[in-house]
């Protein structure tokens, strides 16, 4: 089930105009604090009222300014996610999430799915107070779900969680993603969790749309570097598992050859989408001999962007998919860098975390 959003907004200062249509997955607003991400969900939920424009959810018209639509929030049939649990704190973990159930005069009958989905069934006797941050926003997903929603609205639910709890809960998330089919329109200036989820991105900057598309597309254009930032600049490789060695070596087989990382949890025949920062690529004219680097890949360079300081984002095709690479100045003449050139990228297998592999996802057209 698709979003249309068409809408512009004044506030304050501050002006939203922001057009976008979300197939069916994960579509990740991304973009700097200030960027107007939270402003959009928001008027996509019905808490704020655009100035003009329109917002549709598949066939049914949420918002039309020229017809004077305004679906009130609690007829929207969408479950909102926000960055704090936000659950009841005197019901039991079970009691809010029959809540999300009643939000839409139904009964239960999912709940077990649901809390068999989200790994919440030791937690039912419970109350919020007693819950951690991760299991506090599981239940709040699974509530939101229980109200069997037309799409999930996710506003940075992770951004209240430290790192292990993200770890913890970024997994519940591909599997939400994975098997409940349920659109989810997910706010996030977090360059990991975009690559862990997305299977579509729109880039927001200063209220406006910068790029939309599928994310693996999008993330490998160099022209995004300076809204993303240069450190966290990297493409996504969709591969395959193909087999794990007995010296803790996970061998994926991707477009562009095979590629060696540390052994991955997931069995031979796995999809897998694999983000690969451009800084942890080095490009070389000759195939290098002698290395400790066990991904040496030809690629060819598609373009070059040279930004203000002393780097080259270097776009390269590896097979079929794209890879970036940073290099310097200095780098990219010796190297005699052109359109066309055809070099080697090296990758080390431990550039790559655990974090910057996706599982869950069918790789984006």
């Amino acid at each position: 089930m698709s979003l249309l959003v068409d809408i512009r907004l004044a506030l304050g200062a501050f002006a939203l105009d922001v057009q976008f249509e979300a197939p069916d997955g994960v579509t990740v607003l991304f973009g700097r604090s200030g960027a107007g991400k939270t402003s959009v969900i928001r008027a996509v939920a019905g808490l704020v009222r655009p100035d003009a424009g329109r917002i549709a959810v598949g066939d049914r018209v949420l918002f039309d300014a020229g017809k004077g639509v305004n679906v009130p929030v609690h007829h929207r049939h969408l479950g909102y996610v926000f960055q704090e649990g936000r659950l009841f704190p005197h019901l039991t973990v079970r009691a809010n999430l029959a809540y999300g159930a009643r939000m839409r005069g139904a009964a239960p009958d999912n709940l077990q799915q649901i809390v068999d989905l989200l790994g919440i069934g030791a937690l039912l006797d419970r109350r919020p107070g007693a819950l951690s941050g991760g299991e506090a926003q599981r239940v709040a997903i699974g509530r939101a779900l229980l109200s069997n929603p037309d799409m999930l609205l996710m506003d940075e639910p992770l951004a209240s969680l430290d790192a292990a709890r993200k770890a913890e809960i970024l997994p519940y998330l591909e599997r939400l993603r994975a098997e409940t089919g349920v659109p989810i329109l997910y706010v996030s200036h977090n360059m990991a969790e975009v690559a862990r989820l997305a299977s579509h991105l729109v880039v927001l900057d200063d209220g406006r749309v910068l790029r939309t598309g599928p994310a693996t597309q999008v993330l490998s254009d160099p022209a995004l570097a300076p809204v993303i930032g240069v450190r966290d600049t990297g493409a996504l490789i969709p591969a395959q598992v193909v087999a794990h060695a007995e010296d803790g070596v996970t061998e994926l087989r991707c477009s562009g050859g095979p590629l060696y990382l540390p052994q991955i949890d997931a069995a031979p025949g796995t999809e897998l989408r694999v983000r690969v920062l451009a800084q942890e690529v080095i490009l070389a004219r000759e195939r290098p001999e002698g290395l400790s680097a066990l991904n040496i890949l030809p690629v060819e360079v598609l373009a070059l962007r040279q930004g203000g300081g002393p780097g080259v984002m270097v776009q390269l095709r590896l097979g079929q998919d794209v890879l970036l690479a940073r290099v310097t100045r200095r780098s990219a003449q010796a190297l005699e860098l052109s359109e066309g050139a055809q070099l080697w990228a090296v990758l080390k297998s431990l550039a790559v975390a655990h974090g910057d592999i996706a599982q869950g996802l069918a790789p984006a057209p």
